[in-house]
């Protein structure tokens, strides 16, 4: 008997790889093999195929059955392996037609009565039969996040018996609909912070450029809520941004209801957290929080009291953009161009500097406790903030802060000047903020006056700055520039970023 043909996909990273469903029906002893490196889940398929093809009234012949999922040599993961391999098996016993399913990429997890649950990766295998000029069978729920995909032809039946009866001419599937993008929620507001007038202005500079960020203060000063309320700061993300989103959260299964996310994610790990949790990797290297938070915010509270090898992990992400998972038997590149905000204490107990509440230790404890983040993570972020603690003045005053809706048009206003600005001199940035401008483009964009220029030659040998260190004081000073409207980076705008750089770790 002739080989019967459906297509599925591998994920391998955020891309879908077209994988041959083979299944060939032969003379001899009864048995049912799936070949072609499949995982427990996939040899599992199996049993959860033959109940239900028994479901829906078929039997699997009593001869020698075998699956092979081609090319053999790529590692196969998942449960939505069960779809394809029922389709193949139909094909094969003649009850479909090869012709009906050679133009589809399908993919799903049958339940033992022929149901077909949801699985992830829907959009990325969505996109993936566009390129080849196919349509998608998908699961019913997972329908709407297949039609994101623009032209292709999505079939989303509810169960195996209702995709058999739509190609049967029995009933007709009706094309799914992608549902509405969500809407921005409602985000904490930056009126609720009082007092706080240098850490605000921090997190706005930061919101402009997409700068990387780290509050130090005693607990209960506000750090975790100012980070908080960065979101409502941002603008939307853009509808390319919103698709490479929207691909990560397919791939964790996070993208509930098939609907496009368009607000920045905003991850906060435990401190807890491993590494493979926090860059990616384990036994299917997925997507770790980094990730996750692509083209949007990393929160990282209590940053002494993460893993210092953790720590150490995102250096490369941060610099690069990507998390790069290597393995044995994988090698994923995942995007991860995120803004890491993170927050800490002075020292273990917090309170140093206040002869009351400090530990017997001080200052000896703070250097200690501070000693746990390295200093080329620390060079890697630009805006280094203390937080000091709110004194009851403030708390009681009537007077109230600016509120997010007044600093986000700013926000916006700065990034559509350094958009404009990159997208005029380069096609090759990955990102049109500050924060990604380096080497010949950072030297057209934010080489300061002459006066600027020997303020900051000053400050880079007394505060002994790196070469990354010093191009980061640069950067955050056109950001500076950018929410003052200035063409040029001035004077005032290099100090501004200088006071944002100074040694924080020092004992008081």
């Amino acid at each position: 008997m002739t080989v019967a043909h459906v297509y599925t996909v591998a994920f391998h990273g955020i891309e879908a790889r077209s994988v041959d469903v083979q299944v060939h029906i032969d003379q001899g002893l009864p048995a049912f093999q799936v070949v072609g490196l499949p995982d427990k889940a996939v040899a599992e398929a199996r049993e959860r195929v033959r109940a239900a093809l028994s479901a829906i009234g078929l039997a699997l012949p009593p001869k020698r059955i075998v699956v092979n999922l081609a090319p053999a040599d790529l590692p196969k993961e998942g449960s939505h392996y069960d779809l394809p391999i029922a389709l193949g098996l139909l094909v094969a016993t003649g009850v479909l037609l090869a012709a009906d399913l050679e133009g589809y990429v399908a993919l799903g997890e049958l339940s033992l009565d022929g149901a077909l649950a949801p699985v992830a990766g829907v959009l990325p295998a969505a996109l993936a039969a566009a390129e080849q000029d196919r349509g998608l069978i998908c699961p019913e729920a997972c329908g709407p996040e297949g039609a994101w995909a623009g032209s292709v032809e999505v079939l989303a039946p509810q169960s195996l018996l209702t995709l058999i009866n739509h190609f049967k001419g029995l009933s007709v599937l009706t094309p799914p609909k992608p549902h509405r993008s969500v809407e921005r929620a409602d985000l904490p507001d930056l009126r609720d912070i009082k007092g706080q007038e240098t850490p605000r202005r921090a997190l706005e500079i930061a919101a402009a450029g997409g700068h990387n960020l780290l509050m130090i203060g005693p607990p209960g000063s506000g750090k975790s809520m100012l980070a908080q309320r960065l979101p409502g700061l941002l603008p939307p993300l853009s509808a390319r941004e919103a698709l490479d989103v929207s691909m990560i959260s397919s791939l964790s299964g996070l993208l509930g209801d098939g609907r496009i996310r368009r607000d920045r994610p905003f991850r906060a790990p435990h401190h807890s957290a491993s590494m493979a949790a926090l860059v990616g990797g384990g036994l299917r290297a997925k997507p770790g929080e980094i990730s996750l938070a692509h083209n949007g915010v990393l929160f990282l509270d209590e940053l002494p009291e993460f893993q210092r090898q953790v720590l150490d992990s995102l250096r490369q992400p941060l610099e690069t953009g990507t998390a790069v998972v290597a393995r044995a038997n994988a090698h994923v590149t995942y995007p991860a161009r995120v803004q890491l905000i993170a927050a800490m204490n002075p020292c273990r107990c917090g309170y140093l500097g206040d002869p009351s509440l400090a530990c017997s230790r001080a200052p000896k404890c703070a250097a200690d406790y501070q000693a746990r983040i390295s200093g080329p993570l620390l060079d890697r972020i630009d805006l280094h903030v203390e937080v000091a603690a709110v004194r009851p003045a403030d708390l009681s005053s009537a007077a109230p802060s600016e509120p997010s809706s007044a600093v986000a048009p700013r926000v916006a206003q700065a990034r559509e000047r350094q958009e404009a600005r990159y997208r005029d001199m380069t096609a090759n940035m990955p990102a049109r903020l500050n924060a990604a401008a380096e080497g010949e483009v950072l030297d057209r964009v934010a080489t300061p006056t002459d006066d600027g220029a020997a303020l900051l030659t000053r400050a880079a040998d007394q505060l002994r700055l790196t070469a990354r260190g010093y191009h980061r004081v640069l950067r955050v000073a056109r950001t500076i520039a950018d929410l003052a409207g200035a063409d040029t980076v001035g004077r005032p705008h290099i100090a501004e970023a200088l006071s944002f750089r100074r040694p924080l770790f020092a004992a008081r």
